[in-house]
């Protein structure tokens, strides 16, 4: 279960460790099969098994074992939902992760979403296996907490977005002095298309998906919206802009100090899902203030 991903898929089964990872999942209504050394409390429908420390260090990735390993049952991604609590309400935003191969950057992500009351979110082929142990103990419990739909492919993404769903891509790599205009290039440079001697690059050029840029701060979640946030490695893929293009979605950047490092994932992920929550809650509000007048 520790080490493959191919056995973790066909049975369905998870191994967690650490006691507070496990009573994470416990509260969350997580499925537990077997535990070792968790108190007595925790153990009313699970199958205790003591075993040996060197055991316990063969199955753990970590260099020191936390002591505690359980196994539980992947839940059904269809059947969580965000918790209903008036003091923090859900919101319609959906993430989408493009490619995130870091484990721990995926981890963290997932945490972002759960607690800025994510729909759901959705993992396209070619990112890190969601139930890796280095994602789960990142995540902290979210994967409970949070639909999570991994391995997409691209043509099974909308199956899962509302229809009316407008798509934003986070890129930093336009410029917050100079705005990027209809023909800029992904890379930031040229802002008009340059006469070239192959034909084929240049249909490759003009094939490319031309998206609005805008800082994060200005409004873009004003109805069901979608964030795809793209790996550190390879960046956007092409159906990710292809798929804003369609949806008249916009690329959404953070300024930064000049001589900075373009932010990892995980952190242009935070940003950018909170920003879309407090938009969101913005115009639910708005929405109940009308509807107060209306009746008055």
């Amino acid at each position: 279960v520790a080490r493959s991903r191919t056995f973790r898929e066909k049975e369905g089964k998870v191994l967690l460790e650490g006691r507070r990872l496990i009573c994470d999942a416990l509260s969350a209504g997580a499925a537990v099969e077997r535990l070792q050394e968790l108190p007595l409390d925790k153990l009313q429908q699970a199958k205790l098994i003591k075993v040996r420390y060197e055991d316990m260090k063969t199955w753990s990735d970590l260099v020191t074992p936390q002591g505690v390993i359980a196994i539980f049952s992947k839940p059904d991604p269809s059947r969580l939902a965000f918790p209903k609590d008036a003091r923090y309400p859900s919101v319609p935003l959906f993430l989408l992760c493009d490619n995130i191969r870091e484990a721990g950057n995926l981890g963290t992500i997932l945490r972002c979403a759960a607690a800025a009351g994510c729909d759901r979110v959705l993992l396209t082929k070619g990112c890190v296996d969601a139930w890796e142990p280095k994602v789960l103990r990142a995540a902290m419990g979210a994967h409970f907490r949070l639909p999570v739909f991994p391995n997409l492919d691209w043509d099974e993404i909308s199956k899962h977005l509302p229809k009316d769903v407008v798509v934003h891509v986070a890129d930093n790599s336009v410029s917050f002095i100079k705005a990027p205009v209809p023909g800029q290039r992904e890379n930031g440079s040229s802002d008009e298309y340059s006469e070239s001697d192959s034909d084929e690059e240049s249909d490759d050029e003009l094939s490319l998906p031309c998206l609005k840029s805008q800082v994060y701060y200005e409004s873009w979640a004003q109805r069901n919206t979608a964030l795809v946030i793209g790996g550190e490695t390879h960046g956007l893929s092409l159906e990710a802009r292809r798929l804003a293009e369609e949806t008249e979605g916009k690329r959404l950047f953070v300024p930064m100090a000049p001589g900075v490092e373009s932010l990892n994932s995980a952190m242009a992920a935070s940003i950018l899902l909170f920003e879309g929550r407090q938009q969101l809650l913005q115009l639910l509000d708005k929405r109940r203030r009308r509807t107060r007048s209306k009746i008055l």
